[in-house]
């Protein structure tokens, strides 16, 4: 699914305009990648959490040329599913908190 399907998806099932879907996806995105570059991060109870990692510096390897080279430390971003995300793509039923 690229994003247009999930806006036409999105305006069919909350009963909008695919004009209203798609500003909505926008801002929603707009607001994870904000919230994600200054360092918070952004939890979904159910279906996830948006948070940004430290990778540390390291060396690789060119695979052309076998050359050792450095690769610098970066921040990048990182997602873990929630429980019920994990549950509905396993295609089980989400375990109910006692």
């Amino acid at each position: 699914m690229n994003k247009s399907e999930l806006v036409d998806t999105v305006a069919k099932e909350a009963g909008v305009s695919k004009a209203a879907a798609g500003n909505v996806l926008d801002a929603v995105i707009g607001a994870i990648t904000k919230a994600v570059s200054k360092g918070d991060s952004v939890a979904l109870i159910g279906f996830g959490t948006f948070k940004s990692a430290k990778r540390a510096a390291r060396v690789g390897r060119n695979p052309q040329t076998g050359k050792e080279l450095k690769i610098a430390a970066t921040t990048v971003p990182k997602f873990s599913a929630g429980a019920g995300f994990k549950a509905a793509v396993a295609g089980k039923k989400a375990a109910k908190k006692k």
